[in-house]
């Protein structure tokens, strides 16, 4: 569709911007895409702002004293005639035939701006046939098809305000790897799901056979499997000599039940027994800390699920851990999972794995001390070396300035969808590659179910509409749903309570 002309306004038309003037009767929105014939090749830009323009009314003194004489502009002066849009645009590139390059050389003022050409907007930002189908690209008829390699080996983080659609997100690109087809290669996904967000998956007919739901509060951890290392990690409090003689005790126990399950409960007892702790303070701190691990009620004889169990191709596993209170509990189930996933895939004992972690600034916070951050350091070194060995990191955060810069940092796709936070967006603006002044503007102002991916999984920033869910959607309550059904039930159990009386 032609859209309108080129006009020379102040230093452009330039390689980097240019404006055009919008014909009548034609629909241009903020964050399409047009094209433009130059000598280099067909010049992609995006419109990044639209303004209102009329020559009549650009001398405020004359308008104030037109009105002062009692009479108005539009009586004077035929305004409506001399009012145009002007469009402002950004080059994001040139086609050629050898591909996109930069552009060299600027647009003739006075040349044709067309709406960009579907198939060139999907070579520019590196769509693929066979990609994950996230939506459309936003005012265009072009479906955003990632590639599953490019947006999650290098880690992938989603970061948005609260409401702004980061779990409905989320859902769409579990479908996408759940229905994938075995020639395009499944992978394991498995979802550290904090709120129970997710468990419509497992209610949902096309899906209930491919998702597999742990309760973190019947989830045990095998204490036989554990090394020292993991509670030097999960009581990271202990001194020096307080790691150096658990170590012993672990190592001992381990010998000792080399053929017989046992229990935390063994260790504790082993700890109280062992006489070569000569320090009675070392003892006590050592008990204190088992004491408290084992009242989490997370350990066991056996590790159930193993990994393997949770780890299955083409399937979803979600780790529900809405009823688990104890946050320091929370991070000990994520730290271990994280660290048996990363374990296992290193073997090759398990799939190609994708692990999602809902609410992550909650267990890989910035700024804080290690024994409140137990799972914060297993997700940094997935972060930095999970790559090499296809163990997946997806970080969903509403409060990225609160997120491990480090954990942050590595992942080198973020789709963002709304934030106004001014400190987050500053935070998101330093982290993410490729974002410029005017895209970071341009996120303050996203609706609900709109986003932008930039980084390793796109070639240029984009910003997409994201398509409709196919999975069941467990809507939460409302506040009136809520009191109405306290209310019933407070009613019911006096009634109750009569009645037994």
């Amino acid at each position: 569709m032609e859209l309108g002309r080129i006009v020379s306004i102040g230093s452009t038309p330039s390689t980097e911007k240019f404006f055009f003037v919008v014909r009548d009767n034609v629909d241009v929105k903020k964050g399409m895409y047009v094209s433009v014939r130059t000598e280099q090749g067909e010049l992609i830009a995006r419109i990044n702002d639209i303004i209102r323009y009329n020559p009549y009314f650009e001398r405020p003194d004359t308008v104030r004293e037109i009105e002062r004489m009692g009479k108005s502009v539009e009586d004077l002066f035929p305004t409506e005639r001399w009012e145009y849009l002007l469009a402002e645009c950004a080059t994001v590139g040139v086609f050629t035939d050898s591909g996109f390059q930069r552009a060299f050389i600027p647009p003739k003022p006075g040349s044709l701006v067309e709406t960009a050409r579907e198939e060139v907007l999907s070579e520019l930002f590196g769509f693929v046939k066979n990609g994950l189908y996230l939506g459309k690209l936003l005012y265009h008829d072009v479906d955003a098809r990632i590639s599953m390699t490019r947006l999650l080996q290098k880690h992938l983080a989603i970061l948005a305000m609260s409401g702004a659609g980061k779990s409905y997100l989320a859902s769409v690109i579990i479908e996408e790897l759940l229905d994938r087809d075995e020639s395009e290669g499944k992978i394991a996904v498995v979802l550290i799901d904090t709120h129970g967000e997710y468990l419509g998956f497992a209610e949902d007919a096309n899906y209930m056979n491919k998702t597999i739901v742990v309760n973190a509060e019947e989830l045990r951890i095998g204490v036989p499997k554990l090394q020292a290392e993991f509670f030097e990690e999960v009581v990271p409090q202990l001194s020096g000599p307080q790691r150096r003689e658990l170590k012993r005790i672990v190592d001992d126990l381990k010998k000792e039940k080399e053929n017989t399950p046992y229990s935390i409960d063994d260790l504790i007892k082993k700890v109280e027994s062992d006489r070569f702790i000569r320090n009675q303070n070392t003892r006590e701190v050592i008990l204190t800390h088992l004491y408290r691990l084992k009242s989490y009620g997370i350990f066991g004889y056996y590790s159930q699920p193993s990994i393997k169990d949770m780890c299955q191709p083409g399937k979803l596993c979600i780790v529900d851990m809405s009823q688990l209170e104890s946050q320091e509990a929370r991070h000990i189930v994520v730290h271990y999972i994280a660290r048996e996933i990363f374990t296992a895939r290193k073997k090759g004992e398990i799939p190609p794995t994708l692990l999602i972690i809902e609410e992550a600034h909650n267990y890989a916070p910035e700024g804080v001390k290690r024994e409140s951050a137990i799972a914060r350091g297993i997700i940094e070194k997935i972060a930095r070396e999970g790559r090499k060995f296809h163990v997946c990191l997806c970080l969903i955060s509403q409060r990225p300035i609160n997120l491990s810069t480090t954990a942050l940092s590595q992942c080198n796709t973020h789709i963002i969808l709304r934030v106004n936070n001014p400190n987050d967006l500053d935070h998101i603006g330093k982290t993410s590659e490729g974002i410029t002044k005017e895209v970071l503007r341009a996120i303050t102002s996203l609706q609900v179910g709109e986003a932008l991916i930039v980084g390793e999984a796109v070639n240029f920033p984009v910003f997409i509409k994201v398509r409709k869910r196919r999975s069941y959607v467990k809507k939460g309550e409302t506040l009136e749903e809520a009191a109405k059904r306290y209310l019933r039930e407070m009613i019911e159990r006096e009634n109750d309570v009569r009645a037994f009386i």
